[in-house]
């Protein structure tokens, strides 16, 4: 069988790992909370499984387009915000081309651009854990087509500023394409971080990314937007497959709009969570970026598998990434005890000096 090799040597996509019934699942960013009333109503009244979903999800872009004073086809729906990525990649880079993005950044990007048939500029974050913008910018070339800025970044929960996305726009080419993945931007209670939306109409090479997975609890039925000029959006759309967004997930994204009061009542709480947990990490001697997803990132770096064998005999399965850290997702109330409890135990295991401690 042929294959193409530098398919088969990309290591495919791996989803947070399982808990059993006597430990907490960390390991998936995902939202604690079940849907709140209205929704499942919502999913269940499309249930006409026999038809086609609608291909250009109108209904959903029209609410999006009311609440965020834009047009509808200024918006282009996919099946969760890797989906848009796959497209927009696919649609602006191909082989001979570069996408630049930072690293350690959502684990997909690699794959993806090399599915697409391009290469991977990778440029290392700063050592909090943040984008480092100006050599991002420095590594753009004559072969770049597509720029990612990740934020707040998985899996480190750090942002980019305002001020800081403002001047790193002014250093890219108005020919290469601008992902500004916002995945976890309902998150965000720092007063600088960059809001898309309010870049909205600013950069005719900026494409916006958001999704219904995370603050909207949404992640088992895949829906995600993009915002940004008509001209860039129909290209993914040449790109995309088609009727991959069910009607039950529109459906339950537009009924989720209608709850927003009460959604992001709930997203309050998560992130109030994750900064009490954050604080008493450092109060442990843990040294922690400043957390705005939903999310912690613990900089375990060649002691990470065995730091995660320590959570995992706590009872918290949290996401592992080879000699690099752990990154925790905030979830039930519950599981605060048994993580704190777990962490307290690891950052004690860690040696004297290591980066991911504060204390000696």
């Amino acid at each position: 069988m042929k294959l193409r090799p530098e398919i088969l040597a990309t290591p495919p996509y791996r989803q947070g790992k399982p808990a059993g019934d006597d430990a907490f699942k960390l390991s998936s960013n995902e939202n604690p909370y079940p849907p709140l009333p209205g929704v499942i109503e919502a999913v269940v009244a499309a249930g006409a499984f026999n038809r086609y979903p609608d291909a250009s999800a109108a209904a959903l872009r029209h609410a999006l387009a009311e609440k965020h004073g834009v047009t509808p086809d200024e918006l282009h729906i996919g099946s969760g915000s890797v989906a848009l990525l796959s497209q927009f990649i696919t649609a602006a880079a191909g082989p001979g081309d570069t996408v630049v993005y930072p690293w350690r950044s959502f684990e997909a990007y690699p794959g993806l651009v090399t599915v697409a048939g391009a290469e991977s500029v990778q440029v290392p974050n700063r050592p909090d854990g943040s984008h480092d913008l100006d050599a991002m910018a420095a590594a753009i070339d004559d072969r770049t087509r597509v720029v990612i800025v990740c934020t707040p970044n998985n899996p480190t929960s750090t942002i980019v500023t305002a001020a800081e996305f403002d001047t790193f726009m002014t250093r890219v080419p108005s020919d290469v394409l601008v992902l500004l993945d916002e995945a976890y931007a309902e998150f965000v209670t720092h007063p600088d971080a960059v809001n898309g939306l309010a870049l909205t109409g600013r950069y005719p090479n900026l494409v916006l990314l958001r999704t219904f997975s995370k603050a909207y609890g949404l992640a088992g039925l895949r829906v995600g937007w993009a915002l940004g000029p008509v001209a860039i959006l129909d290209a993914a759309r040449a790109t995309a497959i088609p009727l991959s967004v069910t009607q039950p997930a529109q459906s339950a994204a537009i009924a989720s709009l209608g709850l927003e009061t009460e959604l992001l009542e709930r997203v309050s709480n998560l992130a109030a969570l994750r900064d009490s947990i954050r604080s008493s990490l450092l109060e442990q001697g843990w040294d922690v970026p400043e957390a705005q997803g939903n999310f912690v990132w613990l900089a375990t770096g060649d002691e990470t598998l065995e730091a995660n064998e320590a959570f995992l005999r706590h009872g918290i399965v949290a996401r592992a990434f080879a000699a690099s850290g752990i990154r925790i997702s905030i979830g039930e109330e519950e599981s605060v005890e048994k993580l704190l409890r777990a962490s307290a135990d690891v950052v004690a295991s860690l040696p004297a000096g290591h980066s991911a401690r504060r204390l000696g």
